[in-house]
């Protein structure tokens, strides 16, 4: 049987950032990543909507190492790509990459210090062994979208869609569209649909937090006139985590302000102060779900050329013609599009045993937002939900590659986080999000103090990771350990 010192599972961005870093920090470790779907690039890869883009900026969310050259600060998903698979290409990382390899389930003897994979390939199963494995896939579901149901829909007479899963052939040319959601996706859906159709709706049932921001950083150009590629990207990279981590403290710590700023930005664009009050001012504060973004006002633009509108109200049930509202209006629809969130799932499926156990992970507390309690050998990457996901991303690859490290020189086989004294259990992520909420309580809880705290702060974060006192918490694997909770 194959064995590996580590197996990476998933080919996205943060994937290709952690072979990067483990190859690179520790070029003797033998590693494969695993990756279920027939390409690389995980996310940027699976989405084809119109106008798939990043609502990060470029700087932050791509990786320290290699510099973000594009002019757009806010990239469509075609750049992003391209931008993995350039990595992935100029690094050796390529052919270390096993597409249409799903990792079905993995078993940690404590005997042997090793995991057992079993794998599915082209619908044949085999297994492989690995001494460290590191989940990259991120936690919602490639396979399945979340979508509500709604009464009467299959009495609607014309095309129904999810984003996630956008046919190729869809023609929305001089078509009515209905675009159900508020969040990212929809934002984003509404103006590049618009120039062709002949009006986009978006219904939501309550206002998001929606702010312009520049499609292209002029102050970011600047400094590239200036300074050589490297020094260039890390200058941007640093001025924006400062903006992006004080506004998220702007936002927490003074939300009616932050409540004025964005309603008074947005009632410049749109220069109505009702349209705004109606649609565009949310009951939540900024930040307590994540902050859409429109790329050089794309979305308010779309609107004051007539060719876009939103809709706040709920749907009473679906209609031949297309949607009845509560309200007693009807939306006209050829197409409705159903930008209704994703379905979470905790580090890919995988099915995780020790020692003969079942791991439930809600049971479990994670350590450093990487390592669980209970659980040897065995890292997730998550990335913030405040600001770009590649800046904890990288950390968290630097941290797995350090004990890796750590391992080695004190002889250790296997090593598990360990709490000293009680934790109090509070969600993985804190934000309101509905796609959220609906399925956190099935993943692993954070605690109540550092390291056990996953923190949204990449300043207290850079300054921390890498200087924790691994013999404190981090501790060799005799035998399956208990779980420590409050």
């Amino acid at each position: 049987m194959e064995h590996l010192d580590v197996v990476i599972v998933g080919a996205g961005l943060s994937g290709i950032g952690a072979a990067y870093r483990l190859q690179t920090e520790l070029p003797g470790k033998s590693y494969a990543i695993l990756e279920a779907r027939d390409a690389l690039g995980g996310t940027w890869d699976l989405f084809r909507y119109p106008g798939i883009r990043s609502d990060s900026d470029m700087f932050t969310l791509g990786y320290p190492f290699r510099p973000w050259r594009d002019a757009k600060s806010i990239a469509d998903g075609p750049s992003i790509l391209r931008y993995i698979r350039e990595t992935a290409s100029d690094n050796g990382i390529q052919q270390r990459i096993r597409l249409r390899t799903k990792v079905i389930g993995a078993e940690w003897s404590t005997g042997d210090a090793r995991w057992t994979l079993t794998v599915e390939r082209d619908g044949e199963r085999s297994s492989l062994t690995c001494g460290f494995l590191y989940c990259c896939s991120g936690y919602y579901d490639y396979d399945q979208g979340y979508s509500p149901e709604f009464p009467g829909v299959e009495s609607f007479s014309g095309t129904m869609v999810h984003p996630q899963f956008w046919p190729e052939d869809l023609d929305y040319r001089g078509k009515r569209v209905v675009v159900i959601g508020s969040g990212a996706t929809a934002v984003t859906l509404v103006p590049s649909m618009a120039d062709e159709a002949e009006l986009v709706t978006m219904l939501q049932r309550s206002p998001t937090w929606i702010s312009a921001v520049p499609g292209r950083d002029k102050y970011a150009d600047r400094i590239r006139e200036l300074l050589p590629p490297a020094l260039a990207h890390r200058v941007i990279r640093t001025k924006n985590i400062l903006f992006n981590v004080g506004f998220y403290q702007y936002c927490r710590r003074r939300p009616e302000a932050a409540r004025k700023l964005l309603t008074g930005l947005t009632t410049r664009i749109l220069k109505d102060e009702a349209l705004v009050a109606e649609h565009f001012t949310p009951s939540y504060n900024p930040w307590d779900q994540r902050l859409c973004a429109a790329p050089d006002a794309d979305f308010f633009k779309a609107m004051r050329k007539g060719k876009a509108e939103v809709v706040t109200d709920r749907i009473d049930t679906f209609v031949p013609e297309g949607i009845k509202l509560a309200s007693g209006k009807v939306l006209p629809a050829d197409i409705v599009v159903s930008a209704t969130g994703l379905k979470l799932l905790a580090f890919g499926g995988i099915s995780l045993v020790v020692d003969g156990e079942p791991v439930k992970l809600s049971e479990r507390f994670v350590w450093q937002g990487t390592m669980m309690t209970g659980v040897p050998n065995f890292a997730v990457c998550i990335g913030y939900t405040n600001a770009s996901w590649t800046l904890r991303a990288d950390l968290t690859s630097r941290l797995v590659c350090r004990v890796l490290a750590f391992m080695d020189r004190r002889g250790y086989r296997g090593v598990v986080p360990e709490p000293e004294g009680d934790l109090a259990e509070h969600p993985l992520l804190d934000l309101a999000s509905g796609y959220i909420q609906r399925s956190i309580a099935d993943f692993p809880r954070q605690g109540d103090r550092h390291p056990w705290k996953v923190r949204q702060n990449y300043l207290l974060d850079s300054a921390t990771t890498m200087r924790t006192n691994l013999d404190r918490t981090l501790k060799p694997v005799d035998r399956a350990p208990a779980l420590q909770r409050a």
